[in-house]
């Protein structure tokens, strides 16, 4: 497992860092600790992890800057922090576990568990997107997405107010974060279960999907099967 602890307090860094060894030890493939946002976020930028273990209060910045830069990164999130009014905005995030401090071996166990997907996850408590666009992220609610479309390398966010937003990572990527609700139902489009209107029929085995918007979005042959099954149709 590979591991990043971004916390500003030295002694604190320690105790996590020893609690991580105790816990997991050989399952350790790497363990760095950074102080501040900005280094973390260059690591992170340049090396594949498997958990983010993030402080919120970090020398007067906050953790969530960090988060919210990396919401769409397949690696899980525990926020370890003594900030625990936020703990609902954390989940909101989809983080995996919120840690309170001063916090025991135990508690961190317990949150480590998740990683290996003994308890269930959270991604389904996830409600925001980020979209990053002239120099800023903006948060898009999950519940405002009609369907996601395929672009290149991106992906086109359709949301239900009929406009649309680019995110930066493509569609296979996103569905590994999002609300297990959204599938796919073609090479090119996703959509939330709840916003499938009608499933039709067309002749030479072609279907589609009218969703509540009124949009008609293809469906492939090859998930024709499942999404019948999940609408129980």
């Amino acid at each position: 497992m590979k591991i990043v602890i971004v916390e500003d307090e030295i002694m604190v860094a320690r105790r996590i860092k020893m609690f991580c060894e105790n816990i997991l030890g050989k399952r350790i493939e790497l363990l760095e600790h950074f102080f501040c946002i900005e280094d973390a976020d260059d690591f992170i930028y340049n090396h594949n992890i498997d958990l983010l273990l993030l402080d919120l209060n970090l020398n007067s910045r906050d953790g969530f800057d960090l988060l919210k830069n990396k919401l769409a990164s397949s690696f899980s999130t525990i926020v370890i922090s003594a900030n625990t009014d936020r703990a609902i905005e954390a989940f909101e995030y989809g983080v995996l576990d919120f840690v309170g401090k001063p916090f025991k071996q135990e508690r961190l166990h317990q949150a480590l568990n998740k990683v290996d997907g003994i308890a269930e996850p959270t991604s389904h408590r996830r409600k925001y997107l980020p979209v990053k666009k002239y120099g800023r992220i903006d948060m898009i609610a999950i519940e405002q997405i009609a369907y996601i479309q395929a672009s290149g390398h991106y992906s086109e966010l359709h949301l239900v107010n009929g406009a649309t937003e680019l995110h930066d990572k493509n569609l296979e990527r996103l569905l590994t974060i999002l609300p297990t609700h959204f599938q796919r139902v073609h090479k090119s489009y996703a959509i939330p279960l709840s916003n499938i209107k009608t499933l039709l029929k067309h002749g030479g085995s072609r279907y589609s999907l009218e969703i509540l918007t009124g949009k008609t979005i293809p469906l492939g042959r090859t998930y024709y099967i499942d999404i019948k099954d999940k609408l129980e149709i």
